[in-house]
């Protein structure tokens, strides 16, 4: 099983990442911003509500799978492949603090 410290860390990247998007690209944030919607309604529905970081990390490791055939079908913009890392981290990211166990 993945660490959740590391995978903490990736999460947290991408979220920076994301932030310095926001930053810099109005028009790409707000493409990554839509792409991050449809990952965060689709972790509700691979994790549930309740939950804690370790299964959350654990989640983690398929996440690329599902994310990919989830942006492949229903992503509004063509670029989202080379997005797909910030966002999913970012969401994770975001996710990590409705576990159980969260303390930042």
């Amino acid at each position: 099983m993945t660490s959740v410290v590391v995978v903490r860390q990736e999460w947290e990247e991408g979220r920076r990442r994301l932030e310095a998007a926001g930053r810099d690209d109005p028009r790409r944030y707000r493409q990554l911003l839509e792409l991050l919607e449809l990952v965060l309604d689709e972790l509700r529905k691979q994790v549930g509500q309740t939950y804690t970081l370790r299964e959350l990390a654990g989640a983690y490791g398929d996440a690329e799978r599902w994310a990919r055939e989830l942006l492949d079908e229903r992503a509004p913009s063509p670029g989202w492949p080379r997005e797909l890392t910030t966002v999913l981290a970012a969401a994770f990211d975001a996710y990590q603090r409705g576990a159980q166990d969260y303390a930042p």
